[in-house]
């Protein structure tokens, strides 16, 4: 039980590893994929939990602005 316990750790810690790298090395299409995943939980009808869930993923509004999307240290931003 202890072994499915410290995979499932290791998992998790190697899917926020692979999130946070992603995030910022792949800043425009992570904020692309974030969109694609959180539209159809923005849909009317949907349930509060599924809004509330969508609201979490979804990239804030604004925040690139005239950016490239890339690391913002060009002084563009």
């Amino acid at each position: 039980m202890a072994l499915w316990f410290q995979y499932i750790v290791i998992a998790l810690a190697v899917l926020l590893s692979a999130w946070v790298v992603a995030k910022k090395q792949f800043p425009g299409p992570m904020r692309k994929l974030r969109i694609a995943l959180a539209l159809p939980l923005l849909r009317e009808g949907k349930p509060a939990w599924q809004y509330r869930l969508g609201r979490w993923i979804a990239p804030e509004a604004g925040v690139m602005g005239d950016a490239c999307g890339g690391c913002n240290s060009c002084g563009k931003s």
